[in-house]
């Protein structure tokens, strides 16, 4: 028995990611157009009417923009908090009342096979949240779109087998480029996006648990690079004796594909 996740699309221009258990298929978030991830699915040889939900973290567009079209046309529940619900719903179009899922933060609920738990994250957004997911004895969480790691974002993921982390910016490359002053100020914000140096830390302290694989995810296209981002995160992890690809497997996640399946045993 196994977990499986696939990020399809990871990115300010959109994100969705496929995680799957033996009898379970659930996307997180649909950033783009019901199309687009209808054929990252099809890529990776899964039917999108096979999928049981479509958990939404946050009202961003690049977070929710196919999810009423998916829903309307597949008959796919749509779970989000209450008052993200309220954010979102003039932008998803009409959803059938049977698949509008209210969820409670910090509270475990099951799909199928699948136990999900959803938990606050500090991000500019109504009322956003990380996931972890449950099953046959395994878990993979993913926190992305948040401006630090509080002890309770750390101590909900620390004992996790796979984290999708999100790895945005380089600070001296975002202070130092294109941006306004004020969205610089937003992302580097507590209530932002998470550094390369941020994310760094973060895997360092989440070493204490099971933790086998780190996804880097939601990397900016102007104010970063992978190579950066994998670099910057090996240092730091070098500085608490963490070896990368011995002690822990870091992978990147794609901002406009598929970025392969990676699968907990």
């Amino acid at each position: 028995m196994s977990l499986k996740i696939c990020p399809l699309f990871s990115g300010s221009s959109g994100n969705a990611t496929y995680i799957a258990s033996k009898a379970t298929s659930i996307l997180v978030d649909a950033g783009l157009s019901g199309r687009r991830i209808q054929q990252a699915c099809c890529c990776i040889d899964v039917d999108i009417r096979s999928i049981d939900a479509i958990l939404i973290s946050h009202e961003h567009r690049d977070h929710i923009m196919g999810a009423g079209i998916l829903s309307r046309r597949y008959d796919i529940p749509i779970y989000a908090t209450a008052l993200t619900w309220e954010a979102m719903v003039d932008e998803l179009g009409p959803v059938a009342d049977k698949n509008i899922k209210i969820m409670d933060i910090n509270t475990e609920f099951e799909i199928k096979d699948m136990v999900v738990k959803s938990y606050p994250t500090p991000h500019d957004a109504v009322q956003p949240v990380g996931f972890c997911f449950f099953a046959h004895g395994k878990k993979i969480s993913i926190t992305t779109d948040l401006g630090h790691t509080n002890d309770e974002v750390i101590k909900t993921i620390e004992d996790s087998d796979l984290v999708m982390l999100e790895a945005n910016h380089d600070v001296e490359m975002l202070k130092a480029g294109p941006y306004p002053w004020h969205l610089k100020r937003r992302i580097l914000s507590e209530n932002g996006h998470l550094s390369n140096g941020d994310a760094g830390k973060t895997i360092s302290k989440l070493m204490k648990g099971n933790l086998q694989r780190v996804i880097l995810a939601h990397m900016s296209k102007e104010n970063n690079f992978p190579e950066l981002a994998y670099q910057t995160i090996c240092n730091i992890l070098a500085q608490h004796g963490i070896v990368p690809g011995k002690d822990i497997q870091i992978g990147l996640a794609n901002r406009d594909r598929h970025s392969g399946i990676y699968e907990v045993v």
